[in-house]
């Protein structure tokens, strides 16, 4: 009897050891079924997006992913509003509705597949907008899985690429050179 307690124990405790592990993401761990080559994490993609000028007849930018993305995952785009004391200072899209004095408004929104991104100026009169909301301007796109969406606070874009374990040598750069 005292043997088979014992054997009883001893599979207990090989049985509780082999089913340990995170609960949750930490970082460190590789989310099921995003693990990359030679062990590396992928968690998620950035992309920044350079000198897109719209104007009042082509109000629309589109980009292409370079490859699709899972089918399910969550697409956030942000808009570099300013830079204050060498501190970029990103907007999540869809942005605050900007009103103009002379009347008239503008807002910046976004709509995604699995394969492009389309970012939007709307705009009663596109015409009245002032060329600070027209040209150069810079977006980020992050793509984040789709079990993390709901545990990150996606206002904040440093909090979301520093919870995807993401930093400035992940983020691929487009220069679009786009005129619309």
């Amino acid at each position: 009897m005292k043997k088979a307690i014992q054997l009883l124990g001893m599979f207990s405790i090989i049985l509780f050891v082999s089913c340990s592990g995170s609960d949750g993401f930490d970082g460190r761990d590789g989310v099921d079924g995003r693990d990359g080559l030679d062990g590396e994490v992928i968690v998620g993609e950035t992309y920044e997006i350079d000198n897109i000028d719209f104007s009042a007849s082509s109000n629309v930018v589109r980009f292409t992913f370079p490859q699709e993305i899972v089918n399910g995952d969550a697409v956030l785009v942000y808009r570099l509003e300013e830079i204050v004391d060498d501190l970029d200072v990103w907007e999540p899209l869809p942005t605050a509705t900007i009103f103009f004095d002379g009347g008239g408004y503008l807002q910046y929104r976004f709509n995604y597949t699995i394969g492009d991104v389309d970012i939007i100026v709307e705009s009663d009169d596109l015409t009245l907008a002032d060329d600070e909301f027209m040209l150069n301007q810079i977006f980020r796109i992050i793509v984040v899985p789709s079990d993390l969406i709901s545990s990150i606070d996606t206002s904040d874009i440093n909090f979301v690429m520093a919870e995807l374990g993401l930093d400035k040598n992940n983020i691929q750069t487009i220069d679009t050179n786009i005129q619309n």
